[in-house]
């Protein structure tokens, strides 16, 4: 962090179903190496002695949060979600803001993200901390790209050479992204990611590379994909 004037929090939007998954039971609550995935994303943004406080954004309705051990945990705080990612994201930010100050730190993880390290959690704030804006990991895409229109016809293949593949953790100065959000949802912009969000109200965010195993788990077949990976890690 910069000096000691700059504080990292972290949000982690955890309202969704996840229904391509085909489970009743939504994704980020599905055992993945006999815990939820979500506590595994959680536990890796707990590793970061730097963190302040992580916020949980989860549905209303959650009746499987209580039961984790990370919702006792003192660093975490968990509040109501809203109906999209960004939604929820926002009342995460808005639940920081009797604590954070505009130039601070914020990481956005997804839930089901569970394989993301440490290591390369800590290395990307290290390497964007003084940064205006702030950055995303993300991976370089290696396979050929198709553009297809109607009927899954091909229309164009793209130059994979200037294109990435997004991931999380993103991280921003708690101030820009929380503007840019407010901002963007109000004009009615569709708001995939935080760096979307940043990238509409005119900023440029950074990319830094970051692994292909930190996998987001959306199908049923991720979830062994992702126990595989956390046995390599010896987890």
């Amino acid at each position: 962090m910069t000096a000691a004037t700059s504080k990292l929090w972290a949000v982690v939007p955890a309202a969704g179903v996840g229904s391509r998954m085909q489970s009743t039971t939504p994704k980020q609550y599905l055992l993945l190496a006999g815990k939820p995935v979500l506590s595994h994303s959680l536990s890796r943004l707990l590793a970061l002695p730097a963190l302040q406080q992580v916020v949980v954004a989860v549905a209303a309705d959650d009746a499987y949060w209580p039961s984790l051990p990370e919702a006792s945990e003192s660093r975490v705080l968990a509040v109501e979600g809203g109906r999209e990612r960004a939604d929820s994201v926002l009342a995460g930010l808005l639940a920081l803001v009797e604590k954070a100050d505009a130039d601070d730190w914020v990481l956005v993880h997804d839930a089901a993200r569970p394989c993301v390290q440490s290591k390369s959690i800590a290395a990307m704030v290290a390497a964007l901390v003084d940064h205006p804006v702030g950055g995303i990991m993300a991976t370089a895409i290696a396979d050929t790209v198709k553009q297809a229109g109607e009927g899954l016809r091909i229309e164009a293949t793209l130059d994979r050479s200037r294109l990435w593949a997004a991931q999380t953790p993103q991280l921003f100065r708690y101030g820009l992204l929380k503007s840019a959000l407010q901002q963007a949802l109000a004009a009615g912009v569709a708001v995939t990611d935080e760096a979307s969000a940043l990238e509409w109200a005119g900023h440029t965010p950074q990319l830094f590379a970051g692994s292909k195993t930190n996998l987001k788990i959306t199908v049923p077949e991720d979830i062994r994909l992702a126990e595989l990976i956390l046995e390599a890690e010896g987890e």
